[in-house]
């Protein structure tokens, strides 16, 4: 397969209305999920077109409640580019495992695991917080 570097360019552009920006969502989240196994062919991944879905969906679910429409054309922004650079396979596989398949989230810990970390974050109060 060739890299064609304006397959999948847009112009950049601002939506008018909430329901504009709704629209391009869905439009860039059936992108993704439609390009599932072709992704999953490029990079010769080991794992199923049905897991690159579910961690696709995991990634828009994240974002499900962000109501800023600065914010939302941003993340637009940044899901069509990782769209481009992944489907142009401009991408490394580490990069696909790394930052498309993995969550983000800190598994919990418990207390001697931060006390033994050396900090507490939960019981350390910035100092602009206002508390005292």
């Amino acid at each position: 397969m060739t890299t064609i570097p304006a397959r999948f360019a847009q112009v950049t552009r601002i939506s008018s209305s909430r329901a504009e920006q709704r629209l391009r969502v869905i439009d860039l989240y059936r992108a993704w999920v439609r390009a599932a196994p072709e992704i999953c062919s490029l990079y010769a991944l080991s794992v199923s077109p049905a897991y690159v879905r579910h961690c696709i969906r995991q990634k828009f679910e994240q974002n499900r409640y962000v109501t800023d429409q600065r914010a939302i054309e941003v993340l637009l922004l940044k899901g069509q580019q990782e769209f481009q650079e992944t489907v142009n396979c401009w991408k490394q596989t580490d990069h696909i495992y790394g930052i498309l398949l993995q969550t983000k989230q800190r598994p919990q810990r418990t207390f001697l695991q931060k006390f033994y970390e050396g900090r507490d974050e939960d019981a350390v109060l910035p100092a602009a917080s206002g508390v005292v």
